[in-house]
This record gives C-alpha cells, sequence and structure tokens, in this order.
C-alpha cells in the first residue's frame, strides 16, 4: 500500500527545485531536487510523475506566490494609478526578497516545458491585474496591440528594475520609483 502523500514533503520538493533551479537552469536533475529536499528520488515522482509535471507545478506554486505579493497592497477601490503602483511595487518587491524564486520562475516562463493549461491556469491567478491591463491598454499606446505586448512590456521594465536595483540595493526605492514612473507614462499617454 502506498503511503499518503504529504503536503510538507510537496513543499519542500517544490522549493528544493527553485533551488535547483535558479542554480543550474532548467538542466537541474530529479536527484539533485530530492537531495535538496532530503528526500530519496522516488519519493520526487510519488508527488510529480515527470520533470515537465514537476516544472509545471513549480511554475504554478511560484506564481500564486508572486500574486500573493503582488495583489497584497491592492485596493479594488483605489484610483486606477494607486492600484497599478501597487501591483508593480508587489511584483518588484517579491523579486528582490526571493532572488531565487524569481530566477526560477523566469527560466520557466520560457520553458517549452509549460503545458498551454499551466500558463492559462497561471494567467487566471491575476482576475484584477487583467482589469488593470485592460483600462490601460485601451487608452495608451498599446490600444492597438494584444494585451500581451502590454503585459511583455512590463515584465520587461520589471526585469530591468530588478536588475538595476540588485546590482544598487541603497537605490533600489529609488529605481522602483522611476520603473514605474515610466510605466505609467507608456500605459496612459502621460
Amino acid at each position: 500500500m502506498a503511503r499518503p502523500r504529504s503536503e510538507d514533503k510537496r513543499v519542500a520538493l517544490l522549493e528544493a527545485a527553485t533551488e535547483s533551479v535558479a542554480a543550474r537552469g532548467l538542466g537541474a536533475s530529479t536527484a539533485q531536487v530530492a537531495k535538496l529536499a532530503g528526500v530519496a528520488e522516488g519519493t520526487l515522482f510519488r508527488y510529480f510523475a515527470t520533470k515537465d509535471e514537476l516544472f509545471n507545478e513549480l511554475y504554478l506554486h511560484l506564481q500564486h506566490s508572486l500574486c500573493t505579493a503582488m495583489m497584497k497592497n491592492y485596493q479594488a477601490s483605489a484610483p486606477l494609478k494607486e492600484r497599478a503602483r501597487a501591483v508593480w511595487d508587489g511584483r518588484i518587491d517579491w523579486a528582490l526578497a526571493h532572488p531565487q524564486a524569481n530566477r526560477t520562475m523566469t527560466q520557466l516562463a520560457v520553458s517549452e516545458s509549460l503545458t498551454p493549461n499551466t500558463r492559462a491556469t497561471a494567467a487566471r491567478l491575476f482576475p484584477e491585474i487583467e482589469g488593470i491591463s485592460e483600462v490601460c491598454v485601451a487608452d495608451s499606446v498599446f490600444a492597438e496591440r494584444p494585451n500581451a505586448f502590454a503585459d511583455a512590456i512590463f515584465a520587461a521594465l520589471a526585469d530591468v528594475t530588478i536588475g538595476f536595483a540588485t546590482r544598487e540595493p541603497k537605490k533600489a526605492k529609488a529605481y522602483k520609483a522611476s520603473g514605474f514612473d515610466v510605466l505609467w507614462r507608456a500605459l496612459t499617454k502621460a
């Protein structure tokens, strides 16, 4: 009879995978992930049938963490600029607080291992953000482009901001503010 699976073990495997992918890229081995989690490799495969399944679950795990951070100070009744700023600040702050998770998520986002279902599930984690995106894009330089284009610009600007804030932590707050100012101007033609 198979032993029941533990949520603590599953989370330990996801955290070990985060560390392993951050350090070794998508070529990180399942043996290394299991070792970091303190379990046998066979145990990993009781939780995740394949490495691709592990990567898909890891991506959703990290996206959920990011979404929680991005929505931490979000208030639906606040003016649009304040809501956008809360989302932006949450994105930058999460990446700075969780550099391994951010590096891993960035690698997974461009991976062919992620299924369309995983990508769709991740997109549904951010319904409030989608609303901000639609409002901003409707009356901006992005009006004639797909929302995905504006999302990619947001991500690229966030990555640049995170990179500079990481290299110069004493100036992180200023980089975060400048990055948002550029984003807001692009989205609102201001």
